[in-house]
Formats: structure tokens, C-alpha cells, sequence
């Protein structure tokens, strides 16, 4: 593909939120002044449900995403099918603890729900009790809510909807679990129609309630948003004002996802914004089984309804600026094309498969009084010479910076002219160069003052 139009790619295309690699079944979770998001993990050649790990980004202004590793796989959980079946999943902070919910196979075929727990979300993570939390027919996509007064539910469910409220240990339940009040009745969770019901091998009629809930809270309201109407899914809410109902169907808010079967995600409350989170195959080369992660920005209704949410390329506007004096890591985008991301856990990550013709795109960069004299950058791994460009919101023109890479793990500076010297807030490409093989991995880079 010509820079040309990948720079047409680049300009219209917020969403997807991430496209250096697959984000399926967004979880964002707000601490503190930062987005973390969990999301499993399609794989490139995936012709069906293909999903090994689980993946972790952080974001502190909405556009510019840093990919923090893949700390959690079905090799967490010994007692697991190992290698497939790394589904949806939500995780929390509580009491200076994290926790994971995910769900995955049992060695015997058993849908299963799982916690895993650490002390930072890139953790190191340990399956939490060395078994399942429960098995059972459609125990799959947990979502975790901590009500006001601190207590912790996990609910869950496909083809069935299911919730329990957790000790403050939150990892086991307090009394058991149970279905959710209203799971069958239409006035909680929309019209019944013919849905393939798995567990008995044939249709049956069942409420449009489908998978992958997500409960919030919001004024007093409890809040569960799930994909629903069978497939293709769409995205529709239930209301109540207990967290044990009854619950009230609201509608659909979002429409069936772009070139997905499936739509999954939430809802988050971020620096004054609401957020809803989705996924879709938008991605080149995505489908029903390489989804990503996107955003749309919306506001409730006066009366504490969920609006209809169409979906946007653009996706949402910055709500910060990132510094680029301060380190930037290679793995923090907004978008690109090429670049691939490691598959490691721990804190040190990296940009990986780079070939000629790649880049990255950071959104909302601040140059300030552009006192910038060089940009300074340090690969890893390298496979061949090649160098990276720096550019002001394009691809196309002069760059402002270009450093020449040809030893691994090295450090080296470009300088900036004065006439290119870049000033205020911009986007920023970076743009990879050499021959026709692999080139290099990028670690990170920062502009400097002289």
C-alpha cells in the first residue's frame, strides 16, 4: 500500500482505538488520572474463535494507548485447556489488589469462570485459588461491579444470565449464585425470539438477552449493558433500581457491529466524558474472529437513560496532551499500520516487525514553544539497517527528525533544524525506512533540549 493512502487510513481512522494487533471484548477500567483496558486477544491467522492470552493498554488522554504486555494466558491456570478459549474477561483494583475475572476451558471441555490476581495491572498475575471459580453451560464473560457500599458481584452469562454477590476476599461468593431475576421475562430483557440454545442442541424461545454483560451504576440506577437479538449481536440495556432487579429492558443503543457477528464492551465515566467501548472487524484483514477495540464518546439522557449511539470512524477527542520531552514509548500509539507488538508479560515492551513503509501515529504530542533541538530514540533487536522519520501531522512532506539505525540495542539523536523545529500541538508520524526485510525493534523515544 502507497503512503498516500495510508496516510488516508491514518487521517479518518480513530476507530478502531488499536490496529497493531487484535482487542476483542473491551473491559476499560478508571484508576486514578488512567484508562487501563483489558482485552483478550484474536490471533493474526484466526479463521475461528483463536485466543491464547489476554492483553492490558493504559491511556491518560483517550487516544494515545500504551500497550502493557500480555500477563495473563491459559498457562496462568494449570488446570486449563492450554493454548485456546481466552474469552472475555473484566478486572478491578480493590484494597490495593487487582482482579482479573476471565473465563476459559476447563481440561475437560468445562466452561469456566477464573480470577486471577496481582498487585499492579502488569502484574506478575497467579491464578488466585488453582481452580475454577465456577463451571458450568454458558459460565463465560464475566463482569465484575463494586456497589457504593463496597460490596463486589460478578455477573455472567451466554444463552443465560447468572450473578452472585462476592466476599471481600473477592474470590469466592458469598451465598452461592443464581440466575438473574427477569432473565426470561420480556419486560426485563426484551421480546422473546428463536435462539439456538446449545446446552439442549436446538432453538428455543428466549429473551434478547445474549451475552457479555456489563453492570454499572449511575445516580442510584443499576445499569446492565449486553450484546443482544441472537446473531449478528447488537448492544442493548436493562435498567433497575436494586442490584437484584427487577430489571426493566430499555432498547437497543448501539446497531450490530461493522463486520463482526459479535459487539461487546461498557460504558466508563473519564475526566467529565462518557465513554462506551465495542468492538468490530474494521481492522484490514479483520473479521468475526480478529475484532478490535473502538469508542464512541455519548451523554444520558436528563432522565438517566442510555442514548442510541451511532458508530463513528473518527472515534473521540483527546482529553490531554502527551509530552514528548518525557519518554514515549514505542508501544504508545494512536494508530499505525504495520508494527506489530510483543507477546511478553513484565513491564519492558516494544515494537516489533517493522518493515519499510510502516508507521505510527500519536495523537494531541505538545512542542510547546518548539524548544526541541533533537529526537532521540533506542531500538532493540535489530535485523537489518533502516532508519525512522519523524513528521508533523502527515505523512507526506519534509520530516523533522530522522535518525539512522545499523547496531542493536543502540541510542542515537536526530537533530531538528530551526526552520523545522516543530512548535504547539500536533499529531506526530513516526515513518520506518530501509530495504525490503525486517528492520528493527523500537523501544521508545523522547525530543531533547539543548
Amino acid at each position: 500500500m502507497g503512503i498516500a493512502l495510508m496516510t488516508v487510513f491514518a487521517a479518518k481512522a480513530q476507530n478502531p482505538a488499536i490496529s497493531a494487533i487484535y482487542t476483542p471484548d473491551p473491559a476499560p477500567y478508571v484508576h486514578g488520572d488512567k484508562v487501563y483496558l483489558f482485552v483478550d486477544h484474536d490471533e493474526d491467522d484466526a479463521v475461528y474463535f483463536k485466543m491464547k492470552d489476554w492483553l492490558v493498554f493504559s491511556t491518560e488522554d483517550m487516544v494515545n494507548w500504551t500497550y502493557l504486555g500480555a500477563p495473563v494466558s491459559t498457562e496462568t491456570f494449570a488446570w486449563a485447556k492450554q493454548g485456546d478459549r481466552a474469552w472475555a474477561a473484566q478486572a478491578v483494583e480493590h484494597k490495593g489488589k487487582w482482579y482479573w475475572y476471565l473465563c476459559c476451558n476447563t481440561a475437560d471441555g468445562k466452561d469456566a469462570l477464573c480470577v486471577a490476581v496481582a498487585d499492579n495491572p502488569q502484574g506478575p498475575w497467579k491464578d488466585a485459588i488453582g481452580k475454577p471459580l465456577a463451571t458450568g453451560f454458558g459460565f463465560i464473560d464475566p463482569t465484575v461491579f463494586i456497589d457504593d457500599d463496597g460490596t463486589p458481584y460478578l455477573f455472567w452469562g451466554n444463552k443465560g444470565f447468572w450473578y452472585g454477590k462476592l466476599n471481600d476476599d473477592m474470590i469466592s461468593f458469598a451465598d452461592g449464585y443464581k440466575e438473574v431475576p427477569g432473565y426470561t421475562d420480556p419486560k426485563s430483557f426484551g421480546a422473546l425470539q428463536s435462539k439456538m440454545d446449545w446446552s439442549i442442541g436446538r432453538n428455543r424461545e428466549m429473551t434478547q438477552y445474549e451475552e457479555g454483560p456489563w453492570v454499572t451504576k449511575q445516580n442510584g440506577m443499576y445499569y446492565a449493558v449486553y450484546p443482544a437479538g441472537g446473531v449478528p449481536e447488537y448492544m442493548a440495556y436493562s435498567t433497575a433500581p436494586t442490584v437484584n432487579g427487577p430489571w426493566t429492558f430499555r432498547g437497543r443503543i448501539m446497531n450490530e457491529a461493522e463486520n463482526s457477528f459479535t459487539i461487546h464492551g461498557g460504558n466508563i465515566t473519564f475526566k467529565g466524558h462518557n465513554y462506551m467501548f465495542y468492538h468490530n472487524g474494521a481492522l484490514p484483514n479483520g473479521g468475526g474472529f480478529r475484532r478490535s477495540t473502538a469508542i464512541e464518546e455519548f451523554k444520558f439522557n436528563n432522565d438517566g437513560t442510555i442514548p442510541f449511539i451511532p458508530f463513528t470512524k473518527e472515534g473521540v477527542k483527546p482529553v490531554g496532551k502527551l509530552d514528548p520531552t518525557k519518554r514515549v514509548e514505542a508501544e504508545t500509539m494512536a494508530s499505525s499500520w504495520g508494527v506489530k507488538l510483543d507477546r511478553k508479560g513484565g513491564k519492558d515492551h516494544y515494537v516489533t516487525s517493522v518493515h519499510n513503509g510502516d508507521w505510527i501515529k500519536l495523537r494531541n504530542v505538545d512542542f510547546g514553544e518548539g524548544n526541541a533541538t533533537a529526537v532521540s530514540a533506542t531500538i532493540g533487536q535489530l535485523k537489518n539497517a533502516g532508519s525512522i522519520e519523524f513528521f508533523i501531522d502527515k505523512l507526506d512532506g519534509s520530516s523533522f527528525a530522522k535518525i539512522d539505525f545499523g547496531k542493536a540495542n543502540e541510542t542515537k539523536e536526530g537533530r531538528i533544524t530551526g526552520r523545522d523545529k516543530p512548535k504547539g500541538t500536533h499529531d506526530v508520524y513516526i515513518l520506518f525506512r530501509g530495504g525490503d526485510e525486517e528492520l528493527f525493534d523500537l523501544d521508545w523515544w523522547n525530543c531533547l533540549q539543548y
